[in-house]
Parts: C-alpha cells; structure tokens; sequence
C-alpha cells in the first residue's frame, strides 16, 4: 500500500487550487510492526540500586531496608548481604516517580543508591 502525502502550496494561491501530491517517505511516514513493538516494549519499571560503602554498619542497612521498604528482617538482612558480598543489590522497582522517591528516602538515610532503566 502506497502512502501519499499532501503539500499545500503557498496561501497566496487561489483556494482552488489542488494540494501537490508526493510520495511518503517510509522512513518517517509509517510505523512498523518491529517499530510498534519496540514502543510498547519500553513501559518497563524502573529500579533502586543499593551500592556497597564502607561507612555505613550492616545492621544500620538492614534497619533502613525494614523501615523504608517494609521488609522483613530476613529479607533485609539478605539483601544486605548481597550488597555487601556482590556490591550492589535492587532494592526496590516501579515507574519512575516512585523509584526517585526510593532513591530521595536512601539518601536522607545516608546510603548510596542510583536508579536505573534497565535494558
């Protein structure tokens, strides 16, 4: 199917006269399907990274973990190790409002976390 574009000429011309017609450009006139699915692929949450430091004391990460997040204690301890043995761990995810909050609360709290999109 051939896609065609209207280019009106200059406002100067009598209203009767007829728009040009040229050929669409399909680089920038249509959507393909690839195209399409890589737009509804993009709606994907974004996440809060916590990085190791040496100043903060583990059971002061896992009281942070607990009361900003609500995690369980045994959950916040895991994730506490996993930042502590690896370096960084995801402590939490979703849109892009709630995770800058996220990251606001760890850094009031004094810990290191960025947020991500993730590829």
């Amino acid at each position: 199917m051939t896609t065609r574009i209207a280019r009106w000429r200059s406002s100067t011309m009598p209203a009767e006269a007829e728009p040009e017609v040229l050929p669409a450009d399909p680089d920038t006139d249509e959507l393909g399907e690839t195209e399409f699915e890589e737009a509804i692929g993009t709606d994907r949450p974004w996440i809060v990274i916590v990085w190791n430091d040496p100043v903060n004391l583990m059971s002061y990460v896992v009281y942070v973990f607990q009361k900003l997040f609500g995690y369980s204690k045994e959950k916040a301890t895991r994730l506490m190790m996993q930042v502590h043995k690896e370096g960084r761990a995801v402590v939490s995810d979703g849109t892009r409002e709630k995770c800058e909050a996220d990251v606001s609360r760890l850094h009031a709290h004094g810990l290191w976390a960025p947020m991500e999109h993730p590829a």
